[in-house]
């Protein structure tokens, strides 16, 4: 424990987790946090059940003592579930939001509350997210071709299973680069596809196999390190085995968050190796939900989650409010907690897709400059266009059978997003107001 674990006067922190049906990835998240190197009497364990039907609710009463539950007889989303924690914190000088999917190691929490004690101008601290395992690189290389008539994108092959020693293992292959976005069928290359696959067992050397087709025969080559392959690829989806490189690597998750294009919120240092690349601690624009120190003070002044949000993007909401009050957020990479990314609520979903759409033109609509929510709110439906085109349009022109499954969920996300637009508007307003009432009570010289 650091030296500032060891003083009579420890802050009191309080950390909060989520639940809704997160099954024993919770119990485990939850027995992690209980390790945590603080002293027990100034840690405050709360898990918030979210309506669940997975029967931890009870476990946790019968099996973590230590642990604070509050039940909620709705799923009132991350937003509202979260709020049920941050509130009523008398006693409480700091709040950690924990992902029931991530899981803590014993030091975490001394480095962030040592940042907040440093900075008081700080109001979250970010720990350095990593995603569990290890993984190695497989690139994936072919020709291209357009395939026209209202798609205009150059395909090479298209890929819809991977494995690892025989177990599946799509769902945790992260895409770095060189694949167009997931659609109905798979997931095409456009030439050179960067992957990361898992290879968490480095004892012995890693055979896998991608499951692939293409439009037209072509040659594929594979590549993990010096270990490669050759393939023809033919129109039916077949098995092509490669060897994975003994070199495995941890990757980060998240290291705080930063705004980019057209106002969306990014994770800093996704997919790149845990190789020091980011063990420098710096300010970042907003932090993370997934795991995060939130200063007390910072709550009182700035206040809690937007319900109306839901599910996603509601921490850079907060992130962003923070900010127009003067807050700011620090990284501090000695914090480590690990990460199964997209555990508890599948990434590429129905789900997922509509609350990060939809909650993107909101959160643009409440904080962006006006031209860039104009700009946002255009290219929004200029993207949904090209999908229609993709996905509709180019396979009634070749006689095929299109989906629009992604274009109507694009579409709902816009429709309800456009419903709440007077609602954000108001609360920029509010927030406006607020801040020049805090500037003339707090004159300038």
């Amino acid at each position: 424990m650091s030296n500032l674990a060891d003083h009579a006067d420890v802050p009191r922190v309080r950390v909060v987790v989520v639940n809704h049906n997160g099954g024993e990835r919770t119990l485990d998240s939850l027995a992690a946090l209980e390790r945590t190197d603080w002293p027990p009497d100034r840690l405050d364990l709360v898990l918030v059940d979210n309506a669940s039907t997975d029967g931890i609710a009870a476990r946790i009463e019968r099996e973590h003592p230590s642990v604070r539950l509050i039940r909620s007889e709705r799923n009132l989303g991350f937003a509202g579930g979260a709020n049920l924690g941050l509130r009523r914190r008398d006693g409480i000088d700091h709040v950690a939001l924990v992902n029931p999917d991530a899981f803590v190691r014993p030091g975490w929490l001394s480095p962030l509350v040592g940042e907040l004690a440093q900075d008081h101008g700080v109001g979250a601290a970010c720990p350095k997210i990593l995603l569990t395992g290890r993984y190695a690189e497989l690139v994936i290389a072919s020709p291209t071709r357009r395939r026209g008539r209202g798609d205009r994108r150059s395909l090479g092959v298209r890929l819809t299973g991977v494995t690892v020693a025989g177990r599946d293992v799509l769902g945790r292959t992260r895409f770095v680069s060189g694949t167009w976005g997931p659609e109905p069928g798979g997931r095409w290359t456009n030439g050179r596809a960067r992957l990361r696959v898992p290879a968490d067992d480095s004892s012995q050397p890693l055979t896998g196999a991608v499951r692939l087709d293409a439009e037209a025969p072509l040659t594929v080559t594979t590549q993990s390190g010096s270990q490669g392959g050759r393939h023809e690829v033919g129109r039916e989806p077949a098995w092509y085995p490669f060897e994975l490189a003994d070199a495995s690597v941890a990757l980060i998750n998240n290291i705080g968050n930063v705004l980019v294009a057209d106002g969306y919120g990014a994770d800093r240092g996704w997919l790149e190796p845990d190789d020091g690349r980011y063990d420098d601690p710096v300010d970042v624009f907003a932090w993370c939900g997934g795991a995060v120190l939130l200063r007390g003070t910072y709550l009182d002044d700035v206040g809690i989650f937007d319900e109306r949000l839901f599910l996603y993007c509601e921490d850079l909401e907060l992130s962003w409010r923070g900010r127009e009050r003067g807050w700011r957020y620090h990284t501090v990479p000695s914090s480590i907690v690990d990460h199964e990314h997209a555990a508890t609520a599948i990434e590429g979903s129905a789900l997922s897709d509509h609350y990060n759409q939809r909650n993107h033109l909101l959160v643009v609509t409440r904080h962006a400059p006006i031209r860039t929510v104009a700009r946002v709110w255009v290219r929004y439906l200029a993207v949904t266009a090209s999908f229609a085109r993709r996905d509709v349009l180019s396979h009634w022109l070749r006689g095929a059978r299109g989906s629009g499954g992604l274009v109507g969920r694009r579409l709902r996300a816009f429709a309800g997003a456009l419903r709440r637009v007077p609602i954000m508007l108001g609360a920029r307003w509010r927030d406006a107001r607020r801040r020049r009432n805090a500037d003339r009570s707090h004159p300038s010289g």
